[in-house]
């Protein structure tokens, strides 16, 4: 596993964004761990959170790109954070850009987007915490079409729970994939997380709840 999984995993945890017990999932579903990217929430938390984007954007899709797309609401800081990350890390300016909820109808910035103006043949990376349904995708895919003939790269997520989705053959991370066209990643995969911890923070009964969790949820290979 490289360095900077194994850093991301530590981190999250140490964060307590990442936390394991006992946890009821907005689908219903009884979980084991639980992810809340909203407890990010210092200057320094930040800092490292957009490098871990920019590291993994970098690793998976490369520099060639213009924007990074943060879908309302927690995208906002994302796409900020990573694109101040890119250009500290590898030296390159990239836009930022994110949607709204709901149009701005007045003001020099009106519309539906805030950030970066996008133009034709702008190549862009959306950055999300976590897809569990694909939900912000159907909402704001269409937005950045409408906006520009713009190119989606890929879409990055810090975590991906490898559980499946509204097909219930596929991760949800997989779904948008299929039903896009372009390409999806993780910083790190929940077998990852398992991985780095097991023995430390995920004890044996931990670790056997975790798998009767996935034996009924997860994605099979």
């Amino acid at each position: 596993m490289e360095a900077y999984k194994q850093e991301f995993i530590e981190f999250m945890v140490e964060s307590n964004v990442l936390k394991f017990g006992d946890f009821t999932l907005k689908s219903g579903r009884k979980s084991p761990f639980f992810m809340n990217a909203g407890a990010y929430v210092t200057g320094g938390q930040l800092k490292k959170l957009g490098e871990a984007y920019a590291h993994a954007i970098h690793d998976t899709f490369g520099d060639n790109f213009d924007v990074v797309f943060g879908p309302a609401y927690k995208g906002i800081p994302l796409s900020v954070i990573t694109a101040i990350a890119y250009h500290e890390l590898y030296g390159k300016e990239i836009r930022y850009c994110s949607d709204r909820k709901e149009a701005k109808d007045h003001g020099a910035d009106k519309g539906q987007l805030l950030g970066a103006e996008l133009h034709d043949g702008d190549r862009v990376v959306i950055v999300e915490d976590v897809t569990t349904s694909g939900k912000s995708i159907d909402e704001t895919y269409p937005k950045l079409k409408a906006a520009a003939d713009v190119e989606v790269v890929g879409l990055m997520v810090s975590l991906n729970r490898q559980e499946v989705g509204k097909s219930g053959t596929m991760a949800a991370i997989d779904e948008v994939s299929e039903k896009y066209g372009f390409p999806t990643a993780a910083i790190v995969s929940m077998s990852e997380v398992v991985e780095a911890l097991g023995g430390t923070v995920i004890t044996p009964e931990l670790k056997a709840a975790i798998d009767a969790y996935y034996e009924q949820y997860g994605v099979k290979a």
